[in-house]
């Protein structure tokens, strides 16, 4: 398991230099609100497409660092294109190319470590958590170094993070891929190869399995809620007054609070069916996003940060559970892919234009907007009835 939760480690690590550090780097070249929106939206449009499209590929490879190596490695030198790029459309297309990049690591890293955790009788949340603590560290580090060499250090810290995920990648046993997609030898797998064309690389044909559809619905309510939080939050407390290094603490708190509720997932979250895990998720992301609308006070922050357990690290725990119960059999990458894809980040890119549009009209008012996301994910939990 060492080596799953190494390649879970340097793939968030750079999550956690990127999500809080990208959007107040793109401010600082001049974008404003609905320019880093757009640009933060073609990032999350552009991992939609490719995710689930590799993470077939990977079913078929049988080897999942075929995919994850050269993927890294692109990352890796596309980073710090972001410091010569000037003006929206060349900061852009840097985006595209890094974005394209990144997007199969943490899927396809957590569908097989989900899968290996499965077979050795592991508790998959502990071996996650390996990658809420790289988070934290790149989170935390990056605002440390922000504060002292300022927000054009981003780049580079994203490159040194995707190098090492090539090695953690490379490191990877051949048979924890082979073993949790049985892609390649079986019939069913040959069947959906010999389908060919979009339908079968994105293999959207698992959209009309019972209960997934509607899953990926509830994912793209709740974890689409956050684009405010993703976008903007950091530039939201930067104008109130907060340094990069109590911003980057901020977010390293919230993902902490992840971490410990991955490590007691089994006692605390056990007895919970993955319908009630995410009606849990939905009314913390009620709380969370209204309260971040009317506050940026330092003592409200903290406590409503340490929410984030609940409002992602719970309703992912519910998605990760059905998902592990229902894999379709040779699909299980695929599966996984394609519920990132459109779960996370299709709705995610949709959320994000919607925060943009928001957030330059009126601030924090955007993250009610989150809130409305959260209260419409409730009926639609309420008539999964394969998430019982």
């Amino acid at each position: 398991m060492a080596r799953f939760a190494a390649l879970l480690a340097t793939s968030f690590l750079g999550v956690g230099v990127a999500m809080p550090f990208l959007p107040p780097f793109l401010a600082g070249k001049g974008m404003g609100p609905e320019a880093v929106a757009q640009i933060l939206f073609a990032g999350s449009l552009i991992r939609f497409l490719v995710s689930p499209a590799l993470g077939r590929v990977a079913d078929r490879l049988g080897d999942g660092r075929m995919v994850l190596v050269p993927c890294a490695a692109v990352a890796a030198l596309a980073a710090p294109l972001f410091l010569p790029a000037q003006g929206f459309w060349a900061v852009l297309a840097v985006q595209l190319l890094f974005a394209a990049a990144m997007a199969p690591l943490s899927p396809l890293g957590e569908a097989m470590t989900l899968a290996a955790t499965r077979r050795a009788g592991a508790d998959y949340g502990r071996v996650r958590s390996a990658g809420s603590v790289a988070f934290i560290l790149g989170a935390a580090g990056a605002g440390a170094m922000a504060s002292w060499a300022g927000y054009a250090a981003v780049p580079w810290l994203l490159a040194a993070c995707y190098v090492t995920a090539i090695a953690a990648a490379w490191s990877l046993p051949r048979p924890g891929l082979a073993a949790a997609s049985r892609a390649t030898s079986g019939p069913v797998a040959r069947g959906r190869a010999a389908g060919g064309g979009l339908r079968s690389l994105f293999a959207l044909h698992l959209l009309r399995r019972p209960g997934f559809a509607r899953l990926v619905a509830i994912t793209g309510l709740i974890q689409g809620s956050h684009a405010a939080y993703y976008g903007f939050s950091s530039i939201h407390w930067a104008r109130a007054g907060h340094s990069p290094e109590a911003i980057g603490l901020l977010w390293a708190e919230g993902v902490l609070a992840e971490v410990l509720l991955f490590f007691w997932a089994r006692p605390l979250l056990g007895r919970l069916s993955p319908r009630e895990l995410m009606f849990l998720a939905a009314g913390a992301g009620l709380v969370r996003w209204t309260a971040l609308a009317f506050t940026t006070e330092l003592w409200a922050l903290v406590p409503l940060q340490a929410l984030h357990a609940i409002t992602f690290g719970a309703q992912y725990m519910g998605a990760m559970r059905w998902l592990s119960a229902n894999a379709p059999p040779g699909e299980g990458l695929a599966a996984q892919s394609l519920h990132a894809a459109i779960g996370n980040t299709g709705a995610l890119a949709l959320s994000m234009l919607l925060a943009g549009w928001f957030y330059a009209r009126v601030e924090g008012g955007a993250f009610l907007a989150m809130a409305v996301l959260c209260a419409l994910a409730v009926p639609v939990a309420w008539w999964w009835r394969a998430g019982r």
